[in-house]
């Protein structure tokens, strides 16, 4: 698992009010190889705030679409954060490139409050 995939994760053991869903590995692949948890950010298909700087939307016309492995239209959202143990993640279903990574930095910074 590294920076940039997006997985599915069982996210029930952390939040009872989650579920089993795609989340966005954030974390560096240097903490992802060495510790258990992993830090990511959830993944939804409620696109109604998509044009928040918080939120990135990924549909099909995002250049990415195809390599995310997601099927309906989606919206990484950068303010709902979680630190999970990598023993809740069954499967990468896809990943997003740098570039992309490089607007989900920028998404993760509006959220975190950092210039």
């Amino acid at each position: 698992m590294k920076r940039g995939d997006i997985v599915i994760a069982d996210l029930r053991p952390h939040d009872p009010k989650a579920k089993v869903r795609p989340v966005l590995v954030v974390q560096n692949d240097r903490d992802n190889a060495r510790m258990s948890q992993t830090i990511v950010v959830v993944v939804t298909g409620n696109t109604a705030r998509s044009a928040e700087p918080t939120q990135l939307l990924i549909d099909q016309s995002h250049p990415d679409w195809a390599p995310s492995g997601l099927h309906h239209p989606s919206v990484v959202n950068c303010s709902n954060l979680y630190t999970i143990g990598q023993q809740y993640v069954s499967r990468v279903i896809g990943s997003l490139s740098a570039a992309t990574m490089s607007q989900v930095d920028n998404c993760l910074k509006a959220a975190l409050g950092i210039s």
